[in-house]
């Protein structure tokens, strides 16, 4: 079966879980977490969602989302929901903002990945070293056609691109895929003109692990964290040592 890039999946998963809770209440939880665990491969085919609330509250939720295809789970989200307060006298950060994505060259992915998904992105990316840089992301396809989707589920379409815009090796040499995916957000995101930013670090260890953490970006600055954990794979006829 033919098979797609995953990310897509993951924003469609906040648009449930979302979906779900505005058909429950009405004062608008916000997600400040969300938890992806990747299962398998993301078919190019039809696909079942369910949405659950493993601890309902006044005031804080946790929900679990799970898409499946053919009774095999293939996505599980876990989304912790938090009231919204006035914080915004005391709100502030410590994370540098990235410069505006006018200020980055334009750079094509698909010189290192193939895919329809990945020919859609338009990227801006200032690569610092092997495995470090900064980059914004933007795609003109809509998550879901014909159906209002929140900032932050489309921003969650784009996360999971971070692990391959600033790779450390060769991804013909050595194969790097997650199996995970947590973002923590502060606030609700701002995309303009549709640029999610990444300030992004990837990290292999010495026994076949590895890290992909990013700050990620809006046009208002930092709004919050992901981290990937990473399978290194060398291939059989690359040399480490």
């Amino acid at each position: 079966m033919a098979t797609q890039h995953v990310a897509p999946a993951l924003g469609l998963l906040v648009h449930a879980v979302e979906r779900d809770r505005d058909a429950r209440r009405s004062d608008g939880l916000r997600i400040g977490r969300t938890s992806f665990d990747i299962l398998g491969t993301m078919p190019i085919a039809e696909v079942d969602l369910e949405v659950r609330v493993l601890r309902p509250g006044r005031t804080i939720e946790l929900v679990e989302a799970t898409l499946a295809h053919g009774g095999r789970p293939v996505v599980v989200l876990r989304a912790w929901l938090l009231e919204p307060r006035a914080t915004a006298g005391i709100a502030g950060t410590g994370l540098a903002p990235l410069p505006d994505p006018e200020a980055m060259e334009p750079w094509d992915p698909t010189t290192v990945w193939p895919g329809g998904f990945i020919a859609s992105i338009e990227l801006r990316r200032a690569a610092v070293a092997p495995g470090r840089g900064a980059f914004w992301a933007r795609t003109p396809l809509a998550l879901v056609d014909d159906e209002p989707v929140s900032p932050v589920a489309r921003a969650a379409g784009l996360w999971d691109v971070s692990n391959g815009m600033v790779v450390r090796s060769d991804p013909t040499a050595v194969a790097f895929p997650n199996v995970d995916l947590t973002a923590h957000l502060v606030r609700e995101p701002v995309l303009e003109d549709g640029w999610v930013g990444f300030d992004t670090t990837q990290t292999f260890g010495e026994d076949g692990l590895g890290l992909t953490s990013s700050v990620l970006h809006d046009a208002a600055g930092p709004l919050g964290t992901s981290a990937q954990v990473l399978t290194v794979r060398p291939t059989a006829a690359t040399s480490v040592g």
